[in-house]
């Protein structure tokens, strides 16, 4: 049976709050098999008959928002999409494993639009720099997370992303080595 993984926006942080036990429950009540859950983020791994992305993330959207009452993005991959943006390398080397540097991937539901990746793009400074691969983007951020001003800059609010959900790419390498690829996923 093939194997993904949801990667939920927003859980666990302000007021949505959801402990990881009920999260993977939530997902069993689906029907889905095999589930268990990385980190206390929203990240779920689960078994699922052969069935289209964007119809999971619509069925899981729509029960996640009828059993906690709020909406919560859902962007499921497989278990080989996750490996591969875990293994991906969209920086040079050196600023990939410079302990300074922090990459962050962007996970979409569609591709961007050329238009709006290139957009992204121009968005670069000293301290941050831009990659698109599929319905990814990296962000590396040379400066921590929180004192880069890249998501404030007129031009990147005028871009008008599409809602995404942002993982550390640290987190999805551990991720992707605890739940490898499993065939015929």
């Amino acid at each position: 049976m093939p194997s993904y993984i949801a990667l939920l926006r927003g859980i666990n942080l302000g007021n949505r709050r959801i402990k990881m036990d009920r999260l993977a429950a939530l997902f069993e009540e689906m029907g889905f098999g095999d589930v268990s859950t990385f980190i206390a983020s929203g990240n779920v791994v689960f078994e699922s008959e052969g069935v289209q992305a964007a119809a999971l993330e619509d069925r899981i959207e729509r029960r996640l928002q009828e059993s906690l009452g709020y909406p919560v993005d859902t962007f499921v991959r497989t278990r080989d999409e996750v490996a591969a943006v875990a293994g991906f390398t969209p920086f040079s080397p050196a600023d990939m494993v410079d302990p300074r540097n922090t990459t962050h991937v962007g996970f979409l539901k569609d591709r961007l639009p050329a238009e709006m990746a290139s957009g992204l793009l121009a968005c670069a400074t000293p301290v941050d720099s831009f990659h698109v691969d599929g319905r990814e983007f990296y962000w590396l951020c040379r400066v921590r997370t929180i004192d880069s001003q890249v998501w404030t800059v007129p031009e990147m609010k005028a871009l008008k992303l599409p809602t995404a959900t942002m993982r550390n790419i640290t987190m999805l390498r551990k991720l992707a080595v605890r739940y490898p690829a499993a065939a015929g996923s």
